[in-house]
């Protein structure tokens, strides 16, 4: 019974555990879209640009319990939009998922990363 009680608490967290997360900090460099509805942004921290969502379905990447619905991706489209047309700094963005590295300048070309949270 106690390891039905630990598996059952076990399973019932993991949505809540990431593979990976790494803080990127800077101005939006640039902003692409990629074919099939795909977001992209680089930060000026980042050696990359990197998939950040898709703006007609929902996006999700493993090792990550969140994800970016399709309205939430134009949002971001234009709150991007903005910071990189005033020049704004974005302070720290989150990027969580299982193909995040260690630091902001070792993306891989074509990663896809989860926001999970920024704030300027």
């Amino acid at each position: 019974m106690k390891i039905l009680v630990a598996l059952f608490l076990f399973s019932s967290t993991m949505h809540f555990c990431y593979a990976e997360t790494v803080l990127c900090k800077g101005k939006v460099d640039k902003i692409g879209f990629h074919a099939s509805n795909l977001l992209m942004l680089k930060l000026s921290s980042m050696n990359t640009g990197v998939i950040i969502c898709n703006t007609e379905e929902e996006f999700t990447v493993p090792g990550t319990g969140h994800s970016t619905g399709p309205e939430m991706c134009k949002a971001l489209l234009s709150m991007l939009m903005h910071a990189k047309a005033a020049q704004i700094d974005m302070g720290t963005v989150w990027f969580d998922g299982d193909n995040v590295p260690a630091d902001c300048e070792s993306w891989k070309p074509w990663a896809h990363a989860n926001i999970r949270h920024f704030m300027y």
